[in-house]
């Protein structure tokens, strides 16, 4: 499992360095108090959903939980979980002007004779230790939130053989097709277990569904053109500088076909290292 944990000073960057993350495939996690984030990964491990990213976001939010965040890190490599810890930090100068231009409220700005530069100071004095533990400290006094998202992707996409992330997602056609999506497939044409009694009721995730759509010779065939397409499409969008792309999979209902064809698509291209995910939008609708 691979786990980033998140940190640094309000203004620095974080949100924009999660939503980076969360485009690479990373279950986010934001300001879960400290000791709680090994029974998380225990779960994670558990899942059904198969969540082998993880990033933790961990910052002064939490006050005095993080005293004991130097012992639940050691917690966590006694049980051989690997992880690297990233401090944002950026100039005090920065931080403040952020705070201004966005109009929001400092956490610590509790009282009335606060002002946000002491805020400022106050958290970073409260960061020191974590800062010092820090395995990678960006520092986003001169970086945009376009250029942090590229340093962010740049640094954590470098496992991936395609440099991209994918994500599928499965749909209703009643229920309207994902905005987002880069690419749309419509399987409403394969043979539909809505209508097998015992089937109806389950879904493209039930292995009888799953079986039931896959054993057919149109079925087959399709796929293999699919995936033939996705295959030779793919380097394509990498060159014109896409990072993320968004394959849809859509039936009538969200439930049976579009389910079952967007695990093969995410199953497909996990074998072939790409970074991907799934989301099935519509199967408890």
């Amino acid at each position: 499992m691979e786990i980033l944990i998140i940190t640094g000073l309000s203004g620095a960057g974080k949100s924009s360095a999660v939503n980076a993350l969360e485009d690479i495939g990373y279950f986010c996690v934001d300001n879960l108090p400290p000791m709680l984030m090994p029974k998380f990964l225990e779960l994670c491990k558990n899942s059904m959903n198969n969540i082998n990213k993880v990033a933790f976001v961990i910052d002064s939010r939490s006050g005095r939980l993080l005293d004991s965040f130097a012992d639940i890190l050691s917690e966590m490599k006694e049980e051989n979980y690997r992880f690297r810890l990233i401090f944002l930090d950026a100039r005090d100068d920065i931080i403040v002007r952020r705070y201004k231009e966005t109009r929001r409220r400092h956490h610590l700005l509790q009282k009335a004779d606060n002002s946000l530069e002491r805020c400022v100071e106050m958290e970073r004095e409260a960061l020191q230790t974590l800062r010092g533990m820090a395995d990678v400290i960006i520092d986003t006094s001169d970086l945009s939130p376009t250029a942090l998202r590229d340093k962010m992707l740049s640094s954590f996409l470098s496992n991936s053989r395609e440099g991209m992330s994918i994500h599928c997602v499965s749909f209703g056609f009643k229920y309207g097709i994902p905005i987002e999506s880069d690419l749309v497939f419509d399987v409403r044409f394969l043979k539909n277990p809505f209508y097998v009694p015992e089937l109806k009721h389950k879904t493209g995730l039930d292995r009888d569904v799953f079986d039931y759509v896959m054993d057919d010779d149109v079925t087959v065939n399709f796929k293999k053109r699919m995936l033939d397409l996705i295959e030779y499409m793919l380097p394509y969008y990498k060159e014109e500088g896409k990072s993320s792309l968004v394959i849809s999979v859509g039936c009538t209902g969200g439930h049976h076909r579009s389910v079952a064809m967007a695990e093969t698509i995410k199953d497909f291209l996990a074998e072939k290292n790409y970074l991907v995910s799934v989301e099935h939008r519509d199967i408890n609708k």
